[in-house]
């Protein structure tokens, strides 16, 4: 049966070119990085290697590259030891973010007695720069942690690094951005947009899954998150996962590398399927900023009150495609979307996230079309019933 996956913002499938780079490590470099024998040593080259790769696509040193299991346990990093070493006793985020973000910043509240601020967030999934500014400006005197996706995982809605990246400063405030979504998407600079942490996970650029890295800017020392022996520069204990090292670099360096035409690519695969579900079925709309400051691989699309709603997802699973789901309310199984309650969505209307890789086509665009013809209604012609 020919399925399509339009699911690449949950993750990606891995590019051969990186299974390619992977295979060699794993067939031949055995050795564990932090034995000083020559077996040992080949390996601690190629993670060195894989940190500048990672470093220069970002613009920044090696010396502020740490790798990690991927962006949950990077996030969970960035607030939990700012909060325990840095002295951060006030956080401000917004409660679109990402679940391993919120649910970070939830048990620093509890356990920590921090005081938390969730920024208001407009139908369109934007936060308000002008509370942001306003709460930073309260916050003086207090150490601050400013924690904001760079973009929404589930509506594609983007934050302004630059701009929150100049209210931290003007207020001297931390800023730890989750950048998961963008890293490999969106050109993406520390030299020109300052920010004191930054997460990334290969699995959302086509690397593998369980592993990531987290950026610490040399002006914000933390202590280790995990503690073991001394790898990763005393900062993550535990063996590397050193063929997933590989493979992020790998990936991370053809992304950068790839970036403008693959882009160009998702962005008409992704308003192909706009235009069709618009001309083929009433009552279509799109959450999220979609059409302006947007994530160019998510579509996030509500479907008007169907009888068929509640299997819809199901149903395209069981149709061959391969999506996300989302909704406002919480019924049965389903808990819900905080995301989509947080923006108002319309809780009787069903919300689809399809998210796109470069390998998506629009052959696969037609095949979701005519899958969703054969479980939805089409749009009631007019033109056609005036003519009978």
């Amino acid at each position: 049966m020919l399925r399509v996956y339009f699911d690449n913002a949950a993750t990606t499938p891995i590019s051969e070119e990186v299974i390619d780079a992977m295979l060699p490590v794993l067939r031949g470099q055995y050795g564990n990085p932090s034995s000083i024998h020559a077996e040992g040593r080949s390996v601690r080259a190629v993670v060195e290697s894989a940190r500048k790769i990672v470093a220069q696509c970002i613009g920044a040193s090696t010396a502020e590259i740490f790798f990690t299991s991927g962006g949950t346990e990077s996030n969970n990093m960035a607030i939990k030891c700012a909060v325990r070493d840095l002295g951060v006793r006030r956080i401000i985020s917004s409660p679109t973010e990402h679940h391993c973000g919120l649910h970070a910043i939830e048990t620093v509240e509890k356990n920590n007695g921090v005081e938390v601020v969730w920024l208001p967030v407009d139908h369109l999934g934007h936060i308000d720069m002008a509370v942001l500014e306003k709460n930073l400006s309260d916050s003086t005197g207090i150490k601050t942690l400013v924690s904001l996706m760079h973009a929404n995982n589930e509506i594609g809605t983007m934050t302004d690094l630059q701009q929150v990246s100049q209210l931290c400063r003007q207020y001297g405030a931390l800023f730890h951005t989750d950048t998961v979504q963008t890293i490999g998407h969106f050109p993406i600079n520390v030299q020109q947009t300052p920010v004191n942490f930054l997460s990334g996970a290969a699995h959302k650029f086509h690397g593998p899954k369980g592993v990531g890295f987290i950026y610490i800017n040399q002006e914000s020392p933390i202590k280790p998150f995990i503690d073991g022996g001394a790898q990763e520069r005393n900062m993550r204990g535990g063996t590397e996962n050193v063929y997933g090292i590989v493979g992020l670099a790998k990936a991370l360096e053809l992304a950068s590398a790839e970036m403008g035409e693959r882009t160009a690519h998702i962005i008409e695969v992704r308003n192909y399927l706009k235009e069709r579900l618009l001309e083929t079925f009433d009552d279509i709309s799109f959450n999220g900023d979609y059409d302006g400051k947007c994530l160019y691989t998510v579509l996030n699309v509500s479907f008007p009150p169907s009888p068929k709603n509640e299997l819809l997802l199901l149903s395209l699973d069981i149709a061959g495609v391969s999506a996300s789901g989302g909704s406002a309310c919480s019924s049965g199984a389903e808990k819900g979307s905080h995301v989509l309650t947080a923006i108002g969505a319309a809780p009787e209307r069903k919300s689809i996230r399809f998210s796109f890789s470069h390998y998506n086509t629009r052959e696969e665009v037609d095949f979701v079309i005519e899958k969703l013809k054969s479980i939805l209604p089409e749009r009631v012609m007019i033109e056609s019933m005036a003519a009978k």
